[in-house]
């Protein structure tokens, strides 16, 4: 496996590392992308949802790589589910951005809590718009965030594309096995949101073990052990230092003793929201 790019099902080379900025403020944005392009990463992850778009794209625009390397995504927030509704959604964020294209647009949760009722219809004709957005040119791909199996399935039944991506919670002890091997068997790359567990990881000892072991701080550990299971993470901080060593993670591959033993770890650390149940 070539670690540091992966290729989706339409052709289109994504790294197979990201920059997150959940939780970034937009007037800080600018500088946390500029540096981290300057360190290296070449994919950068925002939404419209994280109302920080405007300083993504700031700091894409200052660093010192061009546009066309690097490999930019947004997403559609539940309120703009809908053929219409998503269509002005992605023009809004290509303006705030400050770009004519993204590299992958996802829809960020399947079933928004005013939707829920009628669910189904509302991913179809939301996808609708996704598909008619990539046809235009204006997105080299598009996917889906926080999409469970049946989820796919609606799609899947009624699509003439089906989602290159899927971008879910997966850290150690919250691997969505039957997400993860649905989308493997339908040619869907899986992104993991929270890779470290919002810092869980540095509550097991057998992570500090393991990482001493490859001379390796604990957050590359669970880093690489996603990707040697072929999953991209997107970790976020603003530490310049972490930025750098989260991203210098492709010199090593763990045994599969050791790859057993993190699958196996337990840990009570996830955001609780299921996609099916969200109050937003």
């Amino acid at each position: 496996m070539n670690y540091k790019n992966r290729v989706l099902s339409n052709g289109i080379t994504i790294p197979s590392i990201g920059f997150g900025t959940w939780l970034i403020e937009n007037e800080d944005a600018e500088n946390a992308v500029k540096i981290a392009v300057n360190n290296g990463y070449r994919m950068i992850d925002t939404a419209s949802y994280y109302k920080n778009e405007e300083g993504v794209g700031r700091g894409i625009k200052f660093s010192k790589v061009d546009r066309e390397e690097l490999f930019l995504t947004s997403k559609l927030w539940n309120d703009d589910h809908g053929y219409d509704k998503a269509m002005a959604a992605f023009d809004r964020s290509l303006k705030t951005l400050g770009t004519d294209y993204l590299d992958l647009y996802l829809v960020h949760w399947p079933v928004p809590a005013s939707k829920r009722d009628n669910w189904k219809e509302n991913i179809e004709e939301t996808w609708k718009a996704m598909e008619d957005i990539y046809k235009s040119g204006r997105v080299k791909s598009i996917g889906v965030s926080n999409f469970m199996p049946h989820h796919l399935d609606c799609i899947k039944n009624s699509c003439e594309i089906m989602p290159m991506v899927n971008q879910i919670e997966y850290h150690v002890s919250f691997m969505q096995e039957d997400t993860v091997k649905y989308c493997e068997e339908n040619s869907i790359i899986v992104q993991a949101w929270s890779p470290l567990a919002r810092g869980g990881i540095f509550e097991l000892n057998e992570i500090m073990e393991i990482a001493g072991k490859y001379n390796k701080t604990p957050a590359q550990i669970c880093l690489i052990w996603e990707l040697n299971k072929g999953i991209i993470p997107i970790p976020k901080t603003l530490n310049e230092q972490r930025m750098k060593e989260n991203i210098d993670v492709f010199d090593v591959k763990l045994s599969r003793e050791d790859i057993k033993i993190i699958d196996n770890l337990k840990l009570c650390k996830n955001s609780g929201h299921h996609p099916d149940k969200i109050n937003f």
